[in-house]
């Protein structure tokens, strides 16, 4: 049942789902952040804003490509879900990052790159699908 708004004229269940996909992609962003910024840490390499960033823009680039292809808007908190965005970021990033920004992409990386990835992006919807069944 769809009740209308008065200030915006869109429905409430419209507002809360554009919530839950603005929700969704920015835990998907906060996490491929998070997995640049460790990585700098880990190596000393510092986490100036920009340096983050640029390390972490092929897989940026990756992740929109990601959500646009899969859909994920339409159910951006599933397990499904993260688990195609999740591959198609750590795929797409890692050739985005060694043929158009020309970075090295050593198997140490890679493994890394795609275990670190799958736990951030498939493990928060994973939370929250067991906080939901608990709800249940």
């Amino acid at each position: 049942m769809k009740i209308k708004s008065l200030t915006w004229g869109e429905s409430i269940t419209t507002k809360t789902n554009s919530r839950k996909v603005a929700t969704a992609f920015g835990l998907d962003v906060s996490s491929v952040l998070l997995f640049v910024a460790v990585g700098r840490r880990n190596h000393n390499e510092g986490n100036t804003i920009a340096g983050v960033v640029d390390v972490a823009l092929p897989f940026l680039i990756a992740l929109i490509v990601a959500w646009t292809t899969s859909q994920a808007w339409r159910k951006p908190s599933v397990l499904p879900t993260g688990i195609i965005v999740w591959l198609i970021t750590v795929v797409l990033g890692l050739l985005l990052r060694n043929l158009v920004f020309d970075r090295g992409i050593a198997l140490p990386f890679v493994i890394v790159a795609t275990l670190t990835l799958g736990f951030l992006l498939v493990g928060w919807r994973a939370i929250f699908r067991l906080i939901r069944f608990r709800r249940s």
